[in-house]
């Protein structure tokens, strides 16, 4: 039925396209109506007509080799997709796009290694981690939404993709985690501003589901409890959706103040507030500082009565610092980023929504799961030719709790030095629309692994490539 959906969109902007080319052979310009045509712009077959297609083809290389004789892994990943969002009829518009991949070629990356007996980390988050045996039928339904504008605000109500500290694309695969709710966006002034909604569907990256927001939680290995056992709160968590909120004040162009809430019914509340403010050094450079504070509390037991079934413990809360300064100029941004988590408890944002929104991030490893941690990060980028080319790279040190300290390390992830080098070029003239992007990313053990090779598979001491080609039409 998916495919079917895909074919019948490609097919019927394809059609349009060529009446929009017959249409301007003619002398006549579908994409402005005359003003003494006034009245056809209110057909429904202009909103159309005039509608905005557009289509995306991505390739995904990903290869990871681990320690030792450790299972190394690769995976060779394609799809395509095509989209529609249609002209405003009386402030109206509905959105449209799906999304298909194929497992062109991989190594065996639904078994697990044989020594730890942990699942691949990495290569099967290009497909659906759900069904690793699946190459061929991985299709979804991606965006299906009604939009309201009115003036410079707006409502959606569908299937949308946000991007908020809680919910976010983390787009590091070959799709992105959307989301099903109602989200309202008011921009009237300047100054002042507010973005937020209800949320109770969840598609995360990684599958060609869609849960109810509860169930979505513990798709991505879970972890153990803060006493030691293995956490089991997939699929038997309680919550009717997330309440999600951002008040920001922009009292001058360079200081912007960000409010945010994430209210994760009968679960967690998070609570954020983040400062950005940059000043111009002169002509070229300007400098640049952000300040960011959570704070996370449980809501009654978790989600579940019994401990072991819960997804944060009753009575737990974290509280976490972030601070960056940079200087940058047109062609070249460096910063210096800290991120602290206090050892109050952990902090928990379900993996399946969206990486940190912590300065320190780098690709592939995350913080999240963890209590009493001290980040250090340095990034910088450059770009060249107009932009055409980007590069970069960056260097992270994360002490983390010991991998025995359960209750501060979710995850039994050992303190590691990150280090990533990125790469993109934007092709102009015949090639314009595509982009080849390469990411490599390696992790260096810091922390005691008590020669447990669990500790370090996919973890730890490991090179993961990733060579990315995108098409936007």
């Amino acid at each position: 039925m998916k495919h079917f959906l895909l074919l019948v969109l490609f097919l019927l902007g394809y059609s349009l396209k060529a009446q929009e080319e017959v249409s301007n052979k003619d002398g006549v310009d579908v994409h402005h109506v005359p003003l003494n045509q006034k009245e056809d712009s209110l057909y429904l077959k202009n909103t159309i007509l005039n509608a905005h297609w557009h289509a995306h083809i991505r390739s995904f290389l990903m290869s990871t080799t681990n320690e030792g004789d450790l299972k190394d892994d690769y995976a060779l990943a394609a799809g395509a997709g095509i989209g529609v969002l249609t002209k405003p009829l009386y402030g109206f518009q509905v959105g449209l796009s799906g999304f298909f991949i194929y497992n062109l070629l991989s190594s065996d990356i639904d078994q697990p290694d044989p020594q730890t007996k942990a699942s691949n980390r990495y290569e099967l988050g290009l497909f659906d981690i759900l069904n690793p045996g699946n190459k061929n039928d991985l299709d979804r339904l991606e965006e299906l939404y009604l939009k309201y504008t009115l003036s410079k605000s707006s409502i959606t109500f569908g299937k949308i993709n946000i991007n908020t500290p809680f919910l976010n694309p983390q787009d590091g695969r070959m799709r992105p985690t959307l989301e099903e709710g109602v989200w309202i966006n008011i921009n009237e002034s300047k100054t002042f501003g507010f973005n937020g909604g209800w949320i109770w569907e969840v598609s995360p990256r990684s599958t060609v589901q869609w849960f109810q927001i509860a169930q979505s939680i513990g798709i991505n290995p879970s972890g153990i409890t803060t006493s030691g056992s293995k956490s089991d709160y997939y699929s038997n968590l309680s919550s009717a959706g997330m309440f999600i909120a951002n008040v920001y004040y922009r009292p001058s162009e360079k200081l912007k103040i960000n409010l945010w809430n994430g209210f994760l019914e009968n679960i967690m509340n998070t609570a954020m507030v983040e400062v950005n403010a940059n000043k111009s050094l002169n002509n070229n450079h300007s400098f640049y500082q952000g300040l960011m504070f959570m704070h996370q509390d449980a809501i009654r037991s978790g989600g579940n009565e019994n401990p072991s079934k819960s997804y944060i413990d009753k009575g737990a809360q974290s509280n976490i610092i972030s601070a960056q300064l940079g200087i940058k100029n047109k062609r070249v941004n460096t910063s210096v980023n800290y991120t602290h988590i206090t050892g109050d408890g952990r902090y928990l944002m379900p993996r399946e929504w969206g990486r940190d929104p912590f300065y320190t991030f780098l690709p592939r490893e995350r913080n999240e799961g963890f209590g009493n941690i001290h980040a250090i990060s340095i990034k910088s980028s450059l770009s060249v030719f107009k932009n055409s080319l980007t590069a970069g790279m960056g260097y992270g040190y994360y002490h983390l709790p010991d991998v025995k300290n359960y209750r501060l390390n979710k995850y039994g992830m050992p303190s590691y030095h990150h280090l990533t080098l990125d790469a993109a070029y934007r092709f102009q003239h015949f090639l314009k629309g595509m982009e080849l992007r390469m990411l490599v990313v390696s992790k260096i053990k810091q922390g005691e692994t008590y020669d447990d090779l669990k500790y370090i598979y996919s973890k730890v001491n490991m090179l993961n490539f990733n060579l990315i080609i995108d098409f936007r039409i």
